[in-house]
């Protein structure tokens, strides 16, 4: 298995990603990366695999789906008691990573997590199918349970309370917003000399951009 493991490559035939074409903004340029990834990308493009550090400093990573991006944020919603949301309580440095396969292009963001304000949680909830609002408001997240049959039993008597009304957004569910304070963008490219740029947030609010070694 090992040697086989070993043998797998392939080599990144890619457009280059320079400075010029970086630009200034890293916002603008991840806009126009997950822009094209929508495009290209069929499975989950928003996908982000997002990085905590719990109580006793060991680190978990585990998959989210970005929901908004504004001038300054990353934003994903999730339950505030799971285990994420803990991690966050207890450090609110986190990492966002974005690989898209079929473009050979990474961006790994970090930056500070706040919960969002409680009308945009909200506003968000009520724009979910139905389906997902009833299992957000039944599941403990990261908690134990029983048995399957418990959630589903939990699922078909909650349906059938709100059959005919809206159901509410849980206290314990909302977003949170990840406002960057590094972004790096990496383009695969031949012969493993990938490009990579890094944008460091300056205090003033504006970005320095540097090239690393792949």
């Amino acid at each position: 298995m090992n040697r086989d493991l070993q043998s797998l490559r392939r080599d990144y035939q890619f457009d280059d990603l320079t400075e010029e074409k970086a630009g200034s903004d890293p916002l603008a340029l991840f806009d126009a990366w997950l822009s094209q990834a929508i495009e290209t990308c069929p499975d989950d493009p928003t996908g982000m695999l997002l990085s905590t550090v719990d109580a006793q400093n060991k680190p978990h990573c585990r998959t989210v789906l970005l929901k908004q991006r504004d001038a300054h944020s990353f934003s994903f919603f999730t339950n505030y008691d799971s285990d994420k949301g803990q991690d966050i309580a207890h450090n609110p440095n986190v990492s966002l990573t974005f690989f898209w396969a079929p473009l050979s292009r990474q961006v790994r963001i970090e930056g500070v997590a706040e919960k969002v304000a409680r009308e945009v949680s909200e506003a968000y909830f009520a724009t979910r199918p139905k389906g997902s609002q009833i299992a957000a408001s039944i599941s403990r997240q990261s908690q134990v349970v029983a048995s399957r049959d418990v959630l589903s039993n939990e699922f078909a008597a909650l349906e059938q309370e709100y059959l005919d009304s809206d159901i509410p957004c849980p206290d314990n569910w909302g977003g949170y917003a990840v406002k960057a304070t590094s972004i790096e963008f990496w383009q695969g490219r031949p012969s493993r000399l990938h490009d990579r740029i890094v944008f460091t947030l300056n205090v003033d609010g504006t970005w320095q951009a540097v090239r690393k070694a792949p």
